[in-house]
């Protein structure tokens, strides 16, 4: 990645970002960029672009025709469920069937990290608090997901956060809402949808979330997936060992992983 992104490779870069994350109110593009770390991408190891967040915020049914296709209602409030750091996955980091479910499915999302902390955020604020953009796969077990009204199982096994692989700063993304998403299982497209589709936009979501909890510098908030996930396939479609599921968003990148089962090289 160029002048636009960050590389954690490390202990250096990872002790250069929590000089940009640890004991500071607020977090711009400014600060980021004076602190900008360059490295030859092909010379480091990637780490998730923020690998011990305060926070991953996930949102749910953001998009109408994913409600549609899982037989959902589209909510009137935004869906919100924590995801933990621990399962959080590099670029290029391995995505892992776990063995007591082959029902890996996958889902190609926005992801919006905070920069300046807040609680009871307004709408007009709202962007204010967004520091930088990234991508995440929020890889999802289904049968644990849907065992329960709630989400947290399901979207909290070990190796199933690949994020990454850059931070994109907000001015430089003219347009968070118009971005086109592409998911791509073994070079096929899987998923096409654009940011513009969802139903609750980035200062929505920060207004909801902060009403309730200190929203933090470094906080991750993926921002739901558009429509084209494996589990509602006829016949269903799961990630299997050797899988390779990349997501693309406009303007930030290409996050690939590769898939194996748990027990694997």
């Amino acid at each position: 990645m160029d002048s636009t992104g960050f590389l954690s490779a490390g202990e250096p870069a990872l002790a250069a970002l929590s000089q940009v994350f640890d004991g500071v109110d607020r977090m711009d593009a400014g600060a980021l960029r004076e602190r900008r770390i360059a490295f030859d991408e092909n010379s480091v190891a990637l780490l998730p672009p923020i690998p011990r967040p305060p926070k991953i915020i996930c949102v749910a049914r953001n998009y109408g025709k994913h409600a549609e296709e899982a037989g959902r209602p589209i909510s009137e409030i935004p869906i919100i469920f924590a995801r933990f750091a621990k399962t959080l996955v590099a670029q290029g980091g391995q995505v892992v069937v776990p063995r007591v479910s082959h029902q890996l499915d996958w889902e190609g999302e926005l992801a919006v990290v905070i920069g300046k902390p807040g609680r009871y955020i307004s709408r007009n604020e709202g962007m204010d608090h967004v520091a930088a953009y990234s991508i995440f796969n929020d890889v999802t077990v289904r049968d644990y997901q849907f065992r329960v009204t709630q989400y947290t199982a399901g979207k909290n096994f070990a190796h199933s956060g690949p994020f990454g692989p850059y931070l994109v700063l907000r001015d430089e993304v003219p347009d968070p809402h118009a971005l086109q998403i592409t998911t791509r299982l073994n070079g096929e497209i899987v998923q096409s949808g654009n940011t513009r589709e969802m139903l609750f936009d980035i200062p929505t979501i920060i207004e909801h979330i902060s009403e309730f909890i200190d929203l933090e510098a470094g906080d991750v908030i993926p921002m739901g997936t558009p429509a084209g996930v494996g589990f509602t396939r006829s016949p269903p479609r799961f990630l299997k060992n050797g899988d390779v599921i990349a997501v693309e968003v406009e303007k930030l990148g290409v996050l690939t992983n590769p898939v194996t089962e748990e027990g694997g090289k």
